[in-house]
Parts: C-alpha cells; sequence; structure tokens
C-alpha cells in the first residue's frame, strides 16, 4: 500500500483515463487498484464528479479531462520483487504511473495497460 492520498490518486487514474465512456463497474475495477473499500471508491467517484473530472450518468462514467498517462514520462519501472496490485502476480520488474498527487504501482506489463486503459 502508499502512503499517498487514494482519493487524489484514484481521481487522478481517472482524468487519465484512455477511453471516451466506460461503465461505472469498468471505473471500479480500475480503481481496486488503489482501493477495495466501497466507502473510498464511493469518494472517489464523487470527487470525481464535483470537479468534473468526469460526467456520470447512471452506470456510465465519461471523463472530461482529455489527459492520458505518458508511458515515457509517467511510467516508470523498477527492479525487484514486487507483486502485482491488479492481479496480485509476483513481479522482478514493476510499473509505477507518477502522478501528482504521488506513485502508483506496481503493475506488471500488461496490468498496467488495463489501469490506463490502453488494453
Amino acid at each position: 500500500m502508499t502512503d499517498d492520498d487514494p482519493v487524489e490518486l484514484g481521481v487522478e487514474l481517472l482524468a487519465h483515463c484512455e477511453e471516451p465512456e466506460l461503465s461505472v463497474a469498468e471505473a471500479i475495477d480500475r480503481l481496486e487498484a488503489i482501493t477495495t473499500e466501497p466507502r473510498l471508491t464511493r469518494e472517489i467517484l464523487e470527487t470525481a464528479e464535483r470537479r468534473g473530472i468526469i460526467d456520470r450518468e447512471e452506470a456510465t462514467i465519461e471523463p472530461q479531462s482529455g489527459n492520458y498517462v505518458n508511458f515515457e514520462s509517467q511510467v516508470v519501472t523498477k527492479e525487484g520483487e514486487f507483486t502485482c496490485r491488479r492481479c496480485g502476480s509476483g513481479l522482478s520488474t514493476g510499473h509505477f504511473i507518477r502522478f501528482d498527487s504521488g506513485e502508483l504501482g506496481p503493475f506488471g506489463s500488461s496490468c498496467i495497460r488495463k489501469v490506463t486503459g490502453r488494453d
């Protein structure tokens, strides 16, 4: 777990979503890389909506920022022994996303693409 604010990390993750639209379930699946606590997930979604990061209509979310994770400047890799935050696999190379509010990771090479919406 990270000491960074999970609400701010979640809002930034939603702000960097590459799809023009996703279901609330898909958004929650991504946010589970940060928290599995329903209260925090709800707070992240409500904060993102209040700030205009997302438009939420029933079971659909539309990201408004048009920002994407830049893999060249925002994703860093580190060597070591890690556990992927998305799937739980053991990793010797962890991929981390650097946001203004903190660092999110580690992820494996395929999971980071799923979390950012590249796959």
